[in-house]
């Protein structure tokens, strides 16, 4: 979709073709009613770009302005995105939460994941039984409500000059993605996470 951005010259062109003729009406570049179309004009292209900056506000996957506005309408900000969070992870938090639909199968955190802008793989665990395969992964009753998340990599967050004192020196891990799978996982289920590097 191209969009046709208008200068003042122009706004300037059309007001003056609206004004009635007459010698006090005058076209002169250097006369009062050019002048003050110009003026206007300038108004009118100030307010059409504002416009357009509308449009673009208006997906969350592009705001800049109405970033608060989609934060509050989805419950954002919260401590999952950190102290200082980019612009797009913020915008990718609200995206994720507008196109959840809900679910508890693997496939269902996957996509959540890599809407956050994360790859993951899962795997399920369950409890040791008789009749399985000797040297399985073994376990208890437990391991029925289990589940990892594996992540081919993670975040070192380390301290920088004129951080808050008490601070910790270095943190590891993805707090964002953390965060939001341990706020819609089923209740009576354990996370793991794995980072694999």
């Amino acid at each position: 979709m191209t969009v046709q951005v208008f200068l003042a010259e122009s706004f300037a062109k059309a007001l003056s073709s609206l004004l009635p003729g007459g010698r006090i009406w005058s076209r002169e570049p250097d006369d009062t009613p050019s002048l003050l179309a110009l003026a206007l004009g300038q108004v009118y292209e100030r307010h059409s770009a504002r416009s357009l900056n509308l449009l673009t506000d208006a997906f969350p996957a592009s705001t800049t302005e109405l970033l608060d506005e989609w934060q509050q309408s989805v419950g954002l900000p919260d401590p999952c995105a950190g102290d200082n969070p980019t612009l797009a992870q913020q915008r990718s938090q609200i995206v994720a939460r507008l196109t959840d639909n809900g679910g508890s199968s693997k496939q269902y955190f996957i996509s959540l994941a890599a809407a956050l802008g994360y790859t993951i793989s899962i795997d399920e665990f369950a409890p040791s039984r008789f009749g399985r395969k000797f040297g399985g992964k073994f376990g208890d009753d437990d391991w029925a409500c289990a589940w990892r998340v594996n992540m081919p990599t993670f975040t070192v967050t380390n301290l920088k000059f004129g951080d808050l004192f008490g601070k910790s020196f270095a943190s590891w891990g993805d707090t964002v993605l953390q965060c939001e799978l341990e706020r819609i996982k089923p209740a009576h289920t354990v996370l793991i996470f794995n980072y694999e590097s």
